[in-house]
């Protein structure tokens, strides 16, 4: 049976659990996060698209002077396409350049692919030893093994604690070890059915804080030297074990993601230039023909018409913006894969 904590005797201004969720730690919108990282690429290349379309021609049809006669001007149309056919024959070489060269390091000599293979399989094996059977070949259950883990032993950590001496001690085991389960939990129910490619994955992967975690360990280990027993000591760090496992493989599968990612934008970009080519040179020789005449909705019809050309040979820049937002996004929130706090917000 647990003993009951003294709360005269327990210090409550240490510091013991923390916001577990990406949302919780990066104290920032709930909506700036979402366009960041949860929306569909694809539908916010569209949003933005829409939203340059018609800031682009309200700005034109209202902004003083009015821009119309410009349009109307057919060097000022052949003028502007002309550069748009540069700029995106440049912008898809350049970006699947990178792409290719970020890819790269899964090209190599065989020596280079056998180490390869050796250290994922090594990290396998020791994985299956730490969970007690095979490491499934979906990422979602690799992963939800492993919180399966870091879960049991911080409820075996817990079930050990409940009746040690210290009420200092044992009130922030029990705290800490209420953030490891609660944690687990959210992040395994995030995990189930999700398909690796979709982000799903990935993105439930870093709500798992496990490095504040690993912290919480070593500073208990340090912190209650004296009260802690053989038993005690061995079970933090069986957990410690566990949850350091879970850094390296979160790490891997946003490797794996970033490729995954980049490799999909390349091949949007080059779908989305070919069109985007087509537009952009049909428009001057349009600009070389004459002008549109008449209006629509009180907008000249011209003012439609290059802003729906002009956002369409704007679309491989979007597809970059959407994708390329997501990924430095992930990569600054994972900078550090030890327990290492780089935002003020977690500190």
């Amino acid at each position: 049976m647990t003993a009951e904590v003294d709360e005269s005797n327990v210090d409550t201004d240490v510091d013991v659990s923390t916001a577990n969720t990406m949302r919780a730690r990066a104290d920032e919108s709930r909506v700036k996060l979402w366009i960041l990282l949860k929306a569909n690429r694809l539908v916010l290349t569209g949003g933005l698209a829409v939203a340059f379309f018609v800031v682009f021609v309200i700005g034109i049809t209202v902004l003083p002077p009015p821009l119309i006669p410009q349009l109307n001007n057919s060097d000022t149309i052949d003028t502007l396409f002309s550069t748009m056919i540069s700029a995106v024959i440049t912008g898809v070489t350049l970006v699947v350049t990178i792409s290719q060269l970020v890819l790269s390091q899964e090209n190599g000599p065989l020596g280079d692919q056998r180490k390869r293979m050796e250290d994922s399989m090594d990290f396998r094996d020791y994985t299956e030893e730490l969970v007690g059977s095979p490491s499934p070949a979906d990422p979602s259950a690799f992963l939800r093994n492993l919180i399966d883990v870091c879960q049991e032993r911080a409820e075996a950590v817990r079930e050990e604690f409940g009746d040690i001496e210290s009420d200092q001690l044992r009130w922030e085991v029990d705290q800490f070890t209420q953030s490891v389960i609660g944690n687990s939990e959210e992040v395994r129910e995030q995990l189930e059915g999700g398909t690796f490619g979709d982000f799903d994955v990935t993105f439930a992967a870093l709500n798992f804080n496990y490095g504040w975690k690993i912290f919480q360990v070593e500073r208990l280990l340090h912190d209650h030297e004296e009260d802690l027993g053989q038993p005690e000591n061995e079970l933090l760090h069986e957990l410690k074990t566990a949850l350091s496992m879970f850094g390296p493989a979160r790490e891997h599968v946003k490797t794996l993601y970033f490729e995954w990612a980049l490799t999909s934008l390349s091949q949007l970009i080059l779908y989305a230039a070919m069109p985007a080519l087509a537009v952009a040179g049909i428009m001057t020789v349009i600009g070389e023909a004459g002008t549109l005449t008449g209006s629509t909705l009180g907008v000249e019809n011209i003012a439609f018409l290059v802003g729906v050309t002009l956002t369409i040979t704007l679309l491989p820049f979007f597809l970059l913006v959407s994708y390329v937002s997501r990924i430095v996004t992930l990569a600054k929130r994972t900078l550090a894969i030890e327990p290492l706090i780089l935002r003020e917000s977690q500190r």
